[in-house]
């Protein structure tokens, strides 16, 4: 039953990026065509920029909460485009070092590191990911006490919280692909950074 659940999450995550990102890429066509014809001024900027970190944020929760397909493959080329619209739309900066393709189950694991890693670091700063040996290290200034405790020593093996916050469900989601593959996290702190380290 917990499988079923975690699965009918993913489907919901992918309907509604689905239907999200086609009316939110209508709206920036639509920008584009007022700019051809010579509109401009602050209050088009502004609705540009909203847009354009609403799209960036939908192709990013798409893989991280979407379904993610056997044997499906994203290209580097298309996870470095995520991660750079993702960059210009808040504190927080990705950089992705790997070279190769990714599975998409993979990356969903790793978007959802990003995510928790994002979640702790109240004054912004990047996070890293990079290729190892034996799996992946997403690096990061974060502080592990926020925002809750509890929520990384679930991602390892441990118990999570009593309760969880919209906000934070990417920590319990991690945990339950974790789980569902028989692997744990690896966390360390390191030089005011914390690392997530995930098989792979």
């Amino acid at each position: 039953m917990a499988q079923d659940t975690q699965t009918l999450a993913t489907l919901i995550g992918s309907r509604i990026c689905h239907d999200l990102i086609s009316p939110v890429g209508a709206i920036q066509n639509g920008i584009e065509l007022l700019t051809m014809e010579g509109q401009s001024g602050p209050e088009m900027a502004l609705i540009a920029d909203s847009v354009a970190n609403a799209t960036a944020r939908i192709r990013f929760l798409r893989v991280a909460f979407g379904m993610a397909s056997g044997g499906q493959v994203i290209g580097v080329g298309e996870i470095r485009s995520i991660l750079a619209d993702m960059s210009q739309a808040g504190r927080v900066q990705f950089h992705w070092t790997g070279e190769e393709d990714c599975p998409r189950a993979s990356l969903q694991m790793l978007f959802l590191a990003m995510m928790c890693l994002e979640s702790a670091m109240p004054r912004g700063g990047v996070v890293a990911t990079l290729r190892e040996a034996e799996g992946w290290a997403i690096r990061a200034p974060a502080d592990r006490t926020r925002p809750d405790p509890h929520l990384w020593t679930q991602l390892c093996g441990g118990d999570g919280p009593a309760e969880v916050q919209p906000a934070h469900v990417q920590f319990p989601l991690l945990a339950a692909l974790l789980q569902a593959r028989g692997q744990q996290a690896e966390l360390t702190e390191e030089e005011e950074a914390v690392v997530i380290r995930l098989p792979g």
